[in-house]
């Protein structure tokens, strides 16, 4: 199979020039995408900055499910009220695509199908009303990371994650306010539905491993087993101290609500006040891609919200994470790390919400 480029650092004029002949086998793509990296940055493109917004009738499974942190989404009419929504709100918005890990999932859900978890960083202008409250007129950035399942030219299951805290900071908004507003109004419509209790008991239905010394598996021999690994270690035994065997001294950590921090002091504080906000937190993963030195781990996190190192006062709600984390790696060990999920739905569920 011919060398499958990624984003790189190319430019976008680069990315959208004619590909030539493909360079992996998609079948049931059209044509003129010349491997699954091509096809989700030239659509991605073509719908949300050439505002061909209808293209997502030819892209999209008719019945996509979106996983959000505020509840799945149903249908790929629901995908296009979306988009429409958002541009309405951000109609400048450009995405730069960073970063595009997938995987070959033909055995699991049949020949061709291929999962991408593609991280994008927008810059846009508050022009119109969002979720997030009344125009503004500031120009934000922000980033999302988009779990697509791509089948035969059609995204047929989706997994999003946003940075809605970063967003909510950046338009002058205080994160929580916005997250009481929206409870108040879940509140409004009558008892919540069950999709959040469903996923809470599916992580804690997750088998609970043996405590061990071993040492981690080698990234970039096994980075699935290294995924596992990690998580287990640091979220599942609270082993804090690990943090040193996995990530480079130097390491970069980029996480919710644009929260920036470095070296192994930083990036050990940042899982204690995990765990000291959710004190009996589980955590499942769901999925684990890697291409190159670059890996992307789909998780999610159950637990009740019994302290206050990360959101103030506890409230003893019960809660549900879903999060991307890319990875990428030299030298054996993480040098970089994005790690996204929605705050503002986090804090949501806190005040009684979803």
């Amino acid at each position: 199979m011919t060398a499958i480029p990624n984003v790189g650092g190319r430019d976008i004029a680069q990315i959208l020039e004619p590909q030539g002949s493909p360079r992996q086998h998609i079948p049931g793509f059209d044509p003129e995408y010349a491997d699954i990296v091509d096809y989700i940055l030239r659509c991605t493109h073509r719908i949300w900055e050439q505002k061909d917004v209808g293209l997502i009738a030819t892209h999209y499974g008719s019945d996509i499910v979106v996983h959000m942190m505020t509840g799945p989404a149903f249908g790929m009419d629901g995908v296009i009220a979306g988009t429409s929504r958002t541009l309405s709100a951000f109609p400048d918005r450009t995405l730069t695509g960073e970063a595009v890990i997938w995987s070959d999932e033909s055995a699991k859900h049949g020949r061709g199908a291929y999962l991408s978890s593609h991280r994008i960083t927008s810059t846009a202008t508050n022009l119109g009303t969002s979720e997030l409250g009344p125009a503004t007129g500031k120009r934000i950035t922000f980033t999302t990371i988009a779990d697509c399942l791509c089948k035969e030219n059609l995204i047929i299951e989706e997994w999003l994650v946003r940075d809605y805290s970063a967003m909510a900071l950046q338009l002058g908004y205080n994160p929580r306010a916005v997250a009481q507003i929206h409870a108040a109004a879940d509140k409004a419509k009558g008892p919540p539905t069950d999709w959040r209790k469903d996923a809470i008991k599916r992580v804690n239905d997750a088998p609970v491993t043996a405590f061990t010394n071993n040492a981690l598996p080698n990234p970039q021999h096994d980075p699935h087993a290294f995924a596992h690994a990690l998580f287990d270690q640091l979220i599942g035994h609270r082993r804090y101290g690990r943090v040193r065997e996995a990530y480079s001294p130097a390491a970069h950590w980029s996480g919710p609500g644009s929260r920036r921090l470095f070296g192994w002091g930083e990036v050990t504080g940042w899982f204690t006040a995990l765990i000291g906000s959710f004190g009996d937190a589980r955590f499942h993963i769901q999925h684990v891609a890697a291409v190159d030195d670059m890996i992307a781990v789909r998780w999610e996190l159950a637990g009740t919200h019994d302290g206050g190192a990360l959101y103030g006062a506890a409230t003893g709600e019960p809660i549900y994470i879903l999060a991307v984390t890319h990875w990428r790696i030299e030298h054996g060990v993480i040098v970089d790390e994005v790690t996204v999920f929605d705050e503002v739905a986090l804090m949501r569920q806190m005040e009684g919400g979803l």
